[in-house]
């Protein structure tokens, strides 16, 4: 008898489960075990307290948009979607903070913080700081006017970060197209999520350290890049001198530095690109070129490919199920008191 209604439980659990496996199977469910209703039990108002926190953060000082979704990136690229990046120096680990894409550059630890602790107060140990990035950069994109995506979610924490990853692995405002795109691809990214990524550069600041280069000696002949406009490169060098001024800070776009749009594109278009990685997405490629001019020609459609490439980044690599840790606080791994 017990072992016919053993029989039966496992035949009713199988009739209940696989309704699911083919429902994720039929929509080609392509994110490696993370789905956007992973907290929808365990801490229902999860999205709601990451929103609630960032939009006054945003709210404070407009610019945090962009640095919650370039805090994604960076954490994205190194180790995959673990919020490594956010570990702070302690015994065996050294910081990303400290790396060369990163160091006096990268922002929104505190926002982070404070999202932690108010989800820390309402489902101890249950949301991860990685998924805490993840959501915080869509909720910045859509803060500011641009698209929104289903972030899927289930991400754990690392017990590890890696300087030596953060320094080769990310992506440098000088790097050629080619080296750009073998990063991405290192990643499992491709060309248009190269160009629909780089997108993101529609808002944000960019210090002079990283563009002087396109200013005074861009082939090391002691002349201005040809492809920069000669009176917005004139207006560059007001604020970012030969030396000096490094961290003097200018709008990635122009035109609508606070506006998540695709006045990005057409500023390139113009050569107002302001990074030589900026340029050479219309320069250097035909293939780069067609997709700069897409999005410069229709928002929609870059919209809808941000979001599938932010989408895509978020899946890199992720620790799922038992792999790594739900940190309670993001600077430091769980026991971790220094």
């Amino acid at each position: 008898m017990a072992a016919s209604m053993g029989g039966c439980l496992v035949v009713l659990l199988a009739c209940l489960v696989a309704p699911l496996l083919l429902a994720g199977a039929a929509r080609g469910h392509p994110w490696g075990g993370l789905f956007p209703q992973f907290y929808d039990h365990s801490c229902p108002r999860a999205k709601d307290i990451v929103r609630s926190v960032v939009a006054r953060a945003v709210a404070r000082e407009t610019r945090m948009a962009a640095s919650l979704v370039r805090l994604h990136f960076h954490d994205c690229f190194v180790k995959g979607c673990d919020a490594s990046v956010l570990l702070d120096n302690s015994t065996g680990i050294v910081s990303e903070k400290g790396s060369n894409p990163n160091k006096n550059s990268l922002r929104g630890f505190e926002v982070v913080d404070e999202i932690k602790a108010a989800l820390e107060a309402a489902c101890p140990g249950i949301v991860s700081c990685a998924d805490i990035i993840a959501l915080a950069a869509r909720d910045s994109t859509v803060l500011v006017g641009g698209p929104s995506w289903d972030v899927p979610l289930g991400r754990r924490d690392s017990l590890g970060a890696s300087i030596q990853g953060s320094n080769n692995d990310i992506p440098a405002p000088n790097n050629t197209l080619p080296t750009i795109v073998t990063k991405f691809k290192r990643q499992g990214l491709d060309v248009a999520d190269v160009v629909a990524l780089s997108g993101a550069h529609t808002i944000g600041l960019s210090r002079c350290t990283s563009f002087r280069q396109r200013l005074y000696n861009q082939t090391g002949n002691g002349m201005a890049d040809a492809t920069l406009d000669a009176s917005y490169a004139a207006r560059l060098r007001q604020g970012c001198p030969r030396s000096g001024g490094d961290g003097n800070l200018f709008p990635l776009d122009l035109a609508t530095p606070a506006r998540f749009d695709n006045l990005y594109f057409r500023n390139i278009l113009a050569g107002r690109g302001l990074l030589s990685s900026d340029e050479v997405l219309l320069t250097k490629s035909a293939e780069t070129a067609a997709l700069v001019k897409a999005y410069a020609a229709d928002v929609d459609l870059f919209f809808r490919h941000f979001a599938q490439s932010m989408v895509k980044m978020g899946n890199i690599s992720p620790l799922t199920g038992a792999q790594g840790e739900v940190r309670k606080n993001c600077r430091r791994l769980n026991g971790n008191h220094y």
